[in-house]
């Protein structure tokens, strides 16, 4: 591979710094809206309303744009003289260490159910990582021919089921259905990210990895991606349009216009559909391009977030789940008030919750807490070299 810039990649960095801040949104709202603690589905047309579905389904764009982005920071990593064996090598390493850490570190900051062990979206990063530290051995075309496949027809597998034996179940579950099984008569299993569209999806990241080596002209970079946006939007509102294929939620006529716009663009997270892949990749491709122009202070600050991610992942937990006891606890609630058997993210009993303005301020102190640490470590990173800083 040519080699690329020895620096990080600025407008990389802004664009995951900024999903990660609207991660926190929505994780935000997990911990401390009364609706999560009554089971209400921000999507639910009956239950919801215009901001609370927006808070919620803007939070669409973090994972495909960070599983893109996570396939860009791979083919550059590969692109700085590393042999094939050597990605493979770091690739394979880092995706076991990923999967552990969801179930040993993350799955116990959230909550303290442990009948249950969720395998969700750092799980799956980790997943395809494995995965692909073998893929990238085969040719660039190749590659990207077999991305385009997975994210354009896996939704031909979703009529197809399996409902035995256990192990078939669950290797279906991990390959493309969201899934809860029992593997015992007191714990579940419980697969929410099936692997197979996001590896698909990171792929076409690692493919566009290419745009930014050096002997590529940014001018050219940028309208590439605006083009490649315009063109999934396009694509989405035409295949949404037809009702027929690309999302196993069929849109349909509501209320009003406004909920009947919020149902057209309501699609399948849990595997990601093309449909879904298309509604938030194309603006986030546009806005990638848009990024490399982007200058001043606060866009600094932004990219502090995204130099961080797993950093900032597990603080921002740790902070949440925090204030949601603090909270809890001011307002006149003691120890014993908490519900650990009860699956709610905070351990907060049924009915207990605040409105969204207070999960808009808790989102807000949480960003700017946490900007102080993740300033300390990012600069720690750019100081030193050990080989475990490229895991956290």
């Amino acid at each position: 591979m040519q080699a690329a810039r020895s620096k990080r990649i600025q407008s990389i960095d802004l664009v995951r710094g900024v999903v990660m801040i609207i991660m926190a949104l929505d994780h935000s709202r997990d911990f401390l809206h009364i609706g999560v603690g009554l089971d209400q589905d921000p999507l639910n047309f009956t239950t919801t309303t215009p901001i609370l579905f927006l808070s919620r389904w803007v939070m669409n764009f973090c994972a495909p744009v960070f599983v893109f982005l996570s396939g860009t920071s791979i083919f550059l990593y590969g692109s700085k003289g590393k042999t094939n064996k050597q990605v493979a090598v770091f690739l394979f390493t880092r995706g076991v260490w990923l999967m552990l850490a969801e179930i040993f570190i993350i799955l116990p900051l959230w909550n303290f159910y442990f009948s249950m062990m969720f395998l969700q979206v750092i799980w799956a990063i980790g997943l395809c990582m494995v995965i692909l530290s073998v893929l990238q051995f085969l040719p660039y075309r190749i590659l990207l021919v077999i991305g385009v496949l997975i994210i354009v027809g896996h939704n031909l597998l979703d009529d197809y089921s399996v409902s035995a034996p256990f192990w078939n179940v669950l290797g279906w579950s991990i390959l493309h259905r969201e899934n809860g099984l029992f593997f015992s008569k007191n714990f579940m299993i419980v697969v929410q990210y099936p692997f197979l569209p996001w590896l698909g999806l990171m792929i076409l990241g690692y493919g566009a990895g290419k745009l930014y080596l050096p002997a590529v002209q940014p001018t050219y970079r940028r309208k590439f991606l605006t083009s490649a946006g315009v063109l999934a939007i396009v694509a989405f509102a035409m295949l949404r349009g037809s009702n027929t294929y690309g999302d196993m939620h069929r849109w349909s006529y509501q209320q009003n216009p406004l909920y009947t716009f919020f149902d057209f663009i309501k699609v399948t997270k849990y595997p990601p559909s093309l449909l879904y892949v298309l509604v938030t990749m194309g603006p986030a491709l546009i806005f990638l391009s848009t990024a490399e122009k982007l200058r001043g202070k606060w866009a600094e600050r932004v990219i502090v977030f995204g130099k961080v991610p797993f950093f900032f992942y597990v603080l921002h937990v740790i902070l949440l789940h925090s204030l949601a006891w603090i909270v809890f606890f001011a307002t006149g609630h003691s120890w014993s008030d908490l519900d650990f058997g009860h699956f709610r993210d905070a351990s907060l009993p049924p009915g207990a919750g605040y409105s969204l303005w207070v999960v808009y301020a808790a989102w807000i102190v949480t960003i700017i807490i946490l900007y102080f640490p993740c300033r300390w470590y990012s600069r720690y990173k750019e100081r030193h070299k050990q080989w475990w800083l490229s895991y956290i």
